[in-house]
Order: C-alpha cells, then sequence, then structure tokens
C-alpha cells in the first residue's frame, strides 16, 4: 500500500506492508506544507497529522521508532520532547538535518500492529512479537573531548546494553547511524573508533560489518560531535542474516579504512527486511562518480541502491522508505523533481546534511520489505 495523504499544513506519504499474518508495518514520512508558520506551529501540525492517521489509516499501529529531522535542534529540539515524553515507549531520534523544503521540521516513523513495546533499562526500547525482540536505540551520545573519544564510549556502552539484553553487537546488531557535528572535520575521529572498537568486537572484513549510515548532523547541545542510532535483534539466527556486496559497483567499504556494510537483509518466515546502508555516487573502485555533476551522481546512487537491491531478491517497488541527504540546499529543487518524477508515492524526505566525502554531492538510504515463505519463524 502506498499513499500520500493531505493534512492541515501537513503531508504525509505512506507505505504499509500486509503479509496476511499478524504484523502489518507502516513507514511514514510527514513533511510540512507551509513554511510560513512558526516552529510551534509545525510542530502542532505535524502532530496533529501523525494523530489523524494513527486514529484512521493506521488504526492499531503503534510508533517503533521515529525520527524527526529539525533545521534548528538549540532551539527546537526541548520542545519537541516535551511533547514526546508523554509516551515514553518508542525510541525517539532528534537530528538536526533541516528539511529541504523550507519547513523548520519532518518526521520519519516505523510503526507496526501485535508489537509489545517497552523501554528499557538504560537507553534501549524493545518492541517484542513471537520469539523476537527487536532492540532500538536512540541519540547516544556524551561530551568527551573529541569525536574518537565520544564514538569509541557509544560503542562501549552500547556493547554494554546489549550484553545485559543477552545480545552481542555481532551477533544482533543489524543498523546503525552515524551523526557527525562537522563532518569534514569530524568522520575521521568516527572512523578511527568504529574501526578500534569493532577489531575488539569481532567485527572485521574477513567476518562482517554492520549496515551503517555516517553523514553530517548535529545535537542540540554543540558539545556532542557524535551521536548514534542502532537497530538489533534478539531471538534471530545467523542463518537469517545476509550481507550484500554488489560488486559489479561497489567494492568493500575497507577497501578505503571504513567499517561498515553496504547492505544486510534478514529472513523471517513470512518476509524478508532489506536495510540499505547510506550510499552515494561511487564505482567499484570506490572512486567518486560524476565530480560535480548532482544529477549524473544522483542516478549513478540510484543504480548503485538498485543493484543492491536486485541482490537481496527486491527492486525498488519494494522501497519501503528513502531518506536522501544533500551537501548543498542549492540541489534541492533537481533532486526533487527527479525523485518526484521516479517515485511519486513512495515515502522520502530530502534533508541538507554533508557527506563524509567533499566530492559526494548525494547520498539516500533505504528499507525494503517483501512477502515471502521459508521455515525461520514469522516476524
Amino acid at each position: 500500500m502506498h499513499k500520500i495523504l493531505k493534512f492541515e499544513n501537513a503531508e504525509a506519504r505512506i507505505f504499509g506492508f500486509d503479509g496476511g499474518t499478524e504484523v502489518e508495518e507502516f513507514q511514514v514520512v510527514i513533511s510540512i506544507t507551509n513554511p510560513m508558520l512558526a516552529y510551534q506551529a509545525q510542530l502542532e501540525a505535524m502532530l496533529a497529522a501523525f494523530s489523524q492517521l494513527q486514529q484512521t489509516e493506521l488504526r492499531g499501529a503503534e510508533p517503533v521508532f521515529k525520527r524527526y529531522f529539525l533545521s534548528d535542534a538549540s532551539n527546537q529540539a526541548d520542545v519537541l520532547m516535551n511533547y514526546e515524553l508523554e509516551s515514553p515507549d518508542c525510541a525517539v531520534s532528534i537530528v538536526q538535518q533541516a528539511p529541504l523544503n523550507g519547513t523548520k521540521i519532518a518526521l520519519w516513523a516505523y510503526l507496526a500492529t501485535k508489537m509489545q513495546r517497552r523501554a528499557l533499562p538504560g537507553s534501549l526500547y524493545e518492541a517484542r512479537h513471537g520469539q523476537y525482540r527487536h532492540l532500538w536505540l536512540a541519540g547516544a551520545c556524551n561530551s568527551a573531548k573529541d569525536s574518537e573519544r565520544q564514538t569509541r564510549i557509544i560503542l562501549n556502552d552500547y556493547v554494554m546494553q546489549l550484553a545485559n539484553e543477552g545480545c552481542s553487537l555481532a551477533d544482533n546488531c543489524i543498523r546503525t547511524w552515524f551523526f557527525v557535528n562537522e563532518v569534514d572535520l569530524n568522520y575521521g575521529g568516527v572512523v578511527k573508533a568504529r574501526n578500534e572498537v569493532f577489531i575488539t568486537q569481532n567485527l572485521t572484513d574477513k567476518t562482517h560489518f554492520i549496515a551503517s549510515t555516517g553523514i553530517g548532523g548535529r545535537q542540540a547541545n554543540a558539545q556532542v560531535l557524535s551521536q548514534m542510532d542502532a537497530y538489533a535483534i534478539d531471538g534471530i539466527g545467523q542463518a537469517q542474516i545476509h550481507y550484500l556486496y554488489a560488486p559489479s559497483h561497489l567494492n568493500r567499504t575497507s577497501d578505503y579504512g571504513v567499517s561498515f556494510e553496504r547492505g544486510t537483509y534478514i529472513d523471517y518466515g513470512d518476509r524478508r527486511h532489506v536495510f540499505i546502508s547510506g550510499t552515494a555516487s561511487i564505482n567499484n573502485k570506490g572512486e567518486i562518480m560524476h565530480q560535480g555533476d548532482v544529477v549524473a551522481q544522483c542516478r549513478r546512487m540510484w543504480e548503485n541502491v538498485e543493484t543492491l537491491l536486485a541482490e537481496a531478491g527486491c527492486t525498488y517497488d519494494d522501497a519501503a522508505q528513502m531518506i536522501v541527504y544533500l551537501r548543498d540546499p542549492a540541489d534541492y529543487q533537481i533532486v526533487k523533481k527527479l525523485f518526484e518524477e521516479r517515485f511519486p508515492d513512495r515515502p522520502w524526505v530530502i534533508v541538507h546534511a554533508k557527506v563524509c566525502r567533499p566530492g559526494w554531492l548525494i547520498e539516500m538510504e533505504t528499507m525494503a520489505i517483501k512477502a515471502q515463505k521459508t521455515d525461520f519463524p514469522i516476524f
């Protein structure tokens, strides 16, 4: 199911999946349509649209994970959290990555039916169904001296949180997002810390890494140089987890000193989940393609993502959501036109965020879901 619904001062793009078993899933992107409103009014319009969706199209579905994209986190995040603290059973991520339609806030939300949700000790949130516990982490951060130390603390704390739940980084973590304040300056420290912590957790180019996005973004606190969201699954077996490489189009990230997988997919008894990492205009030698041409970079990016999806037995028809990152806001109108033409009814949002290499003008990530039948327990 794909729909675009209009509300007062807001628009919602919805993807729904019903595989005929208990759990229905929804990916929703809500954007504000009136940039002339003050922030408080934009926030209230967004929350009203989300509430109406839960009463109508998404009746019975509860949020499992939310990410808010803000234009000025220092002045906006506290107001937002005052509302979100009223429903504390969902992981809530807040990042300053301005929506490029000229508004102050946008929302990506993942919802599901028949999930039992609760906050766990520490910072994890659990959504449980059957034998699986889906563990979400949002906004992990600290104020250590530099981005390397901050990232090292974040990851070491996360390893301990997973251990407390009987999980490990290598066996259970499926997806991470790193938001790096002043990414051109601080990404190197994030990479160094991640590489070194991963080695201690038996995550190497000979074993596997974790699907990830490392992108520019900041928190309300300017001292936070690195923050992380993450997703892990308890109750999953290694035979259910597969890694994506697309060697005709992409190289291993370890070839240029970083440590993440291009994509990962998970097989359940009734569906397949695909997580495509942040992907840009790159070839299988690790070279930036189409320097300075955002249109050509966008098309190569699409081709790379399409190849990864194909390796997971999927196409763009299975894409449930897309987040698009632009280095230069001046490229918004042409990129918006390209996405409207190719993906007119999909949930996507375009935000301002510097990609980790200055030559990359655009990056995207996506999640996909496809019905299937296997001998694994259902989702």
